[in-house]
């Protein structure tokens, strides 16, 4: 941490990202959920630039730029709602929309906006630019929070509660979800496999989790919402886990090059433990919690006569599981490198969290 400056603004920082997430889960008008929004996304940019050096406020100011085109977006949708209806509160909105008060057109450019929007603050391809820059830029806890958590609340939440609660899925709609998700899947995971650097390895790796909850979401059914919910969960669990075991390699070997790595379970077994467990999560591998969520997608998928998707889904997870396997051997076995024979095991409160 010796290179970060400002490091007292980090107390009040942290807090305030959390506070802008629970904001935007409570809220209940349209407005709330903006502000609570913008709160989270201000306190974000600040800690992703934490470093202060030119790297660090390059990927802070890509997130900036991005975001505030999300912001526009969620805006316009919000306030074309309003002139239309005169409601803010989601709950009229919902019954507006529902009766007719809301042209069918002025629904569908609310939804592609509101798609947009969240889609940017999902880190959904096309609009995911700004999360391979800013993991690798952001302290290990930041990452963690902003794969684990920020993504899931600013993006999927929101995008879960705008459309199954006020304005609805438009068959276009789910298409677009159907076809951003499968492209989220794939080239997220490609990606993935041809880095080097673990957290940005880690960054293409949650856009391309991102596509599941996507394509689950875009099937519009009672099977398809709950696994996207749960596949949620549990990749804020495992990308937590996975982000803050990069912090704790990063320190033990010096770097987060994995070309420099090898040989790390020797030398730190417990974090070596939590990483590979939370790999093997995310790979679907059974009985990892990213199983059965991955599975009850799948389900969804080939029940919904989506066949083709499910098996783009299937694919991914092969891949997924081939990019685990290299950062195993990359990281965790094979021989020692000469220049770590002196590293250690980190402090026993870097490593219980994830293991637990």
């Amino acid at each position: 941490l010796a290179r970060f400056t400002g490091r007292p603004l980090f107390d009040p920082l942290f807090p305030l990202l959390v506070a802008g997430m629970v904001g935007a889960l409570l809220a209940g008008d349209l407005f709330n959920l903006f502000v609570f929004l913008e709160v989270a996304s201000i306190s974000s940019d600040a800690l992703v630039a934490f470093g202060t050096e030119r790297r660090e406020v390059e990927a802070a100011f890509k997130y900036v730029l991005l975001g505030a085109l999300a912001s526009v977006a969620i805006l316009l949708g919000i306030g074309t709602l309003y002139a239309s209806t005169g409601f803010l509160n989601m709950a009229d909105l919902a019954v507006a929309v529902r009766t007719g008060v809301v042209p069918s057109q002025l629904v569908f450019l609310v939804s592609a906006l509101f798609l947009a929007g969240f889609g940017i603050k999902a880190a959904m391809m096309p609009f995911h630019a700004w999360l391979p820059d800013a993991h690798p830029s952001a302290p290990a806890p930041i990452s963690a929070m902003l794969s684990g958590l920020l993504i899931k609340t600013l993006g999927v939440y929101a995008l879960i509660r705008v459309f199954y609660t006020v304005v609805g899925i438009d068959p276009r709609v789910q298409s677009l979800l159907l076809v951003l998700g499968c492209l989220s899947m794939v080239a997220g995971v490609l990606l993935a496999l041809g880095q080097d650097d673990l957290k940005r390895l880690l960054a293409y790796s949650s856009i391309s989790q991102m596509g599941y909850i996507l394509v689950a979401l875009g099937i519009n059914t009672a099977l398809g919402v709950t696994a996207a919910v749960f596949h949620a969960l549990n990749h804020a669990l495992f990308k937590s886990a996975l982000f803050l075991s990069s912090g704790s390699l990063e320190r033990v070997a010096g770097t987060r090059d994995l070309r420099k790595m090898g040989g790390l379970y020797r030398v730190a077994p417990a974090t070596s433990l939590g990483a590979i467990g939370a790999a093997l999560s995310i790979a679907g591998v059974p009985p990892f919690n990213g199983f059965w969520s991955k599975l009850l997608i799948l389900i969804a998928l080939l029940t919904s006569g989506h066949l083709v998707v499910g098996g783009i889904a299937a694919a991914t997870a092969v891949l997924t599981l081939v990019w685990v396997v290299g950062l195993q051997r990359r990281a965790f076995f094979g021989a020692l490198p000469e220049h770590l024979a002196d590293a250690r095991e980190v402090p026993a409160p870097m490593y219980a969290p994830v293991l637990a």
